[in-house]
């Protein structure tokens, strides 16, 4: 191969690298070898919610969409996508933003249902880590003794005693409030919540003293809450 023909294999190369980067905005629709119109929708710890093409897709790490875009690597803030060989980090952010331009982004969160068509989120009890289950049918924040005590709640201090029923019977429970509770990039305070002095639930419900502070609407499959 003489030097003018390695020259222009090397800026085709580099015009396909730029053309899947570029992708990661709007962009022209697929084709044969072209990259398809890509943004993120919502991001989570080994998956990610896509619009491919307009589609919602989503993806597991590893797995490839039907229009050959496989996901490499995904967390919370940005995803590395791949095709036909080229890599490219995909952020939520800027995608968030120019679809809710009204809105802060920070104060707008999209849930994507898991396997068993429950929203679950990680978050915060007083600054203490804690993986919630959205409950819209829960009237308070609810979790359970161990966690209680694994966060240092002095719930039966500081709480009304109460009864709640559970699949087991009817068992002691603590009402209180607890100072914050943090989901992703939302926040509030003073939120009624109750331990109840057993071993359910076994996820921290997410219930609606925290969850009628926000608008609630659904996109598809994505359940997403907004700031009031």
């Amino acid at each position: 191969m003489n030097r003018m023909a390695r020259l222009a294999t090397r800026w085709r190369r580099r015009a396909r690298a730029l053309l899947f980067v570029a992708s990661v905005a709007p962009g022209a629709g697929i084709a044969a070898g072209t990259p398809p119109k890509l943004s993120g929708v919502a991001l989570f710890a080994g998956k990610a919610m896509l619009h491919i093409d307009g589609r919602p897709t989503v993806l597991q790490i590893g797995e490839r969409s039907p229009e050959g875009v496989i996901l490499i690597s995904a967390d919370a803030r940005q995803a590395t996508i791949e095709f036909e060989g080229q890599r490219s980090e995909l952020a939520l952010d800027g995608q968030i933003r120019s679809t809710f331009a009204d809105r802060p982004e920070s104060r707008t969160l999209k849930l994507a249902p898991g396997n068993n068509g429950h929203y679950f989120v990680d978050g915060t009890i007083n600054g203490n880590p804690v993986p919630f289950m959205v409950d819209t049918g829960a009237s308070v924040v609810a979790i359970n003794r161990h966690l209680a005590r694994r966060i240092g709640l002095l719930y039966r201090t500081d709480g009304e005693q109460g009864a709640i029923e559970t699949a087991s019977g009817i068992v002691p429970a603590y009402y209180l409030k607890f100072d914050r509770v943090k989901i992703r990039s939302l926040e509030l305070r003073n939120v009624d919540g109750v331990v109840v002095d057993g071993d359910y639930p076994k996820v921290a419900l997410l219930g609606q003293s925290f969850l009628n502070r926000f608008n609630m609407q659904r996109e598809g499959v994505l359940l997403e809450l907004i700031e009031k």
